[in-house]
This record gives C-alpha cells, sequence and structure tokens, in this order.
C-alpha cells in the first residue's frame, strides 16, 4: 500500500505561481513513476505531469513549459513548481503512484487562479 498527501495548493492571482507537494509513504520500494493530475468543476480528470523513478518527465500540452514536476532523492517526494498561471489552472489537483500492481491517489488540493 501506498499513502500519498498532497499540499501546497490556494489562491493566486493570475501570472503568479506556486509549488505543490507529494508525500509519499508505505511501500515507496515500489513506485515506477508519478503523476499530478486536475480536475476542473464539471470536466474530466486529466494528467498534468508524469515522472518516473529514472527522472524522465511528460507534461501536457497546456502546462509545457510553464509547470515543472520533480522527485526527491527517492520517489518519496513529488513536486509540481507551476508558473505563470491561468485562471483555466483552477482545479483539484491530484497526486497518483503508479506501481506494477496498483496505482494509488491522494485526496488532492485545490489551487484557485484568480484576481
Amino acid at each position: 500500500q501506498v499513502q500519498l498527501k498532497e499540499s501546497g495548493g490556494g489562491l493566486v492571482q493570475p501570472g503568479g505561481s506556486l509549488r505543490l507537494s507529494c508525500a509519499a509513504s508505505g511501500s515507496i520500494f515500489s513506485i515506477y513513476a508519478m503523476d499530478w493530475y486536475r480536475q476542473a468543476p464539471g470536466k474530466q480528470r486529466e494528467l498534468v505531469a508524469s515522472i518516473t523513478s529514472t527522472g524522465s518527465t511528460n507534461y501536457a500540452d497546456s502546462v509545457q513549459g510553464r509547470f515543472t514536476i520533480s522527485r526527491g532523492n527517492t520517489m518519496n517526494t513529488v513536486y509540481l513548481q507551476m508558473n505563470s498561471l491561468k485562471p483555466e489552472d483552477t482545479a483539484n489537483y491530484y497526486c497518483n503512484a503508479r506501481t506494477s500492481i496498483h496505482s494509488f491517489w491522494g485526496q488532492g488540493t485545490q489551487v484557485t487562479v484568480s484576481s
């Protein structure tokens, strides 16, 4: 089992920045990749960024060049640095940990971009 806890969300003005964190505990040795997803009201959950245990990253086109995913020395902590935030980035952001058997989800952290 893997437990995930997101933090760092909040209210920010357009053009501002936030850094989200996802702390993993439990069987972290089994994690081979971690992702950030987001879900806005009335919309489907979408993949924002991914990082593997080897450090490879992938981004949605909508955040490429503005968001950066990174991790600690192990897969126990993953970050999402969000710059140049736009109102359309407003959503609940979720951390996901992938293992060979199952994917685990955190509870989410709300990001609101508004003036």
